[in-house]
């Protein structure tokens, strides 16, 4: 059974949470809702690791534990704040492009932290180790701009 508190609007943040589970598609399709179509795979993927690092490594899917995710679009920046209640990690990401700096794509951890790197514009983790700040850039595109398109 999952458990999902609706969205509490604080400010112009929006605020979920749920029982730590990896059954994540409406969550992540809540947290979607007012992000562009074209660019909903690669968030989607970015959140989705989030998700499940929270879920999965901070509460260790410890039903009785929530992952609170709160969310905004402001200004052509969408950003999504993750927290666990977990113990928390020191983050030591020392992602790179180069295919070789990553783990092999059949282990079972490891690629995660470096996923959010590569797909969203900032990654920020607290001292703690359980909330990360994810944040992704779209440009606006104004009327005179997409008259320039026809």
């Amino acid at each position: 059974m999952i458990s999902i508190s609706l969205p509490v609007k604080l400010g112009n943040w929006k605020t979920v949470s749920f029982a730590s589970t990896l059954y994540l598609s409406p969550i992540l399709d809540l947290l979607l809702c007012k992000v562009p179509k074209r660019l909903h795979p690669e968030i989607r993927l970015g959140l989705q690791e989030a998700l499940v690092n929270a879920a999965k490594h901070g509460n260790k899917l410890d039903p009785s534990k929530r992952v609170v995710v709160k969310f905004c679009y402001h200004r052509g920046k969408y950003s999504w704040v993750v927290c666990d209640q977990g113990q928390g990690f020191i983050q030591k990401c020392s992602c790179s492009l180069d295919e070789r700096s990553l783990p092999p794509e059949e282990a079972e951890n490891g690629r995660g932290l470096c996923i959010l790197h590569q797909i969203f514009d900032q990654v920020l983790w607290d001292s703690q180790g359980t909330q990360v700040t994810l944040s992704k850039q779209v440009p606006q595109y104004s009327k005179v701009s997409l008259l320039m398109f026809l």
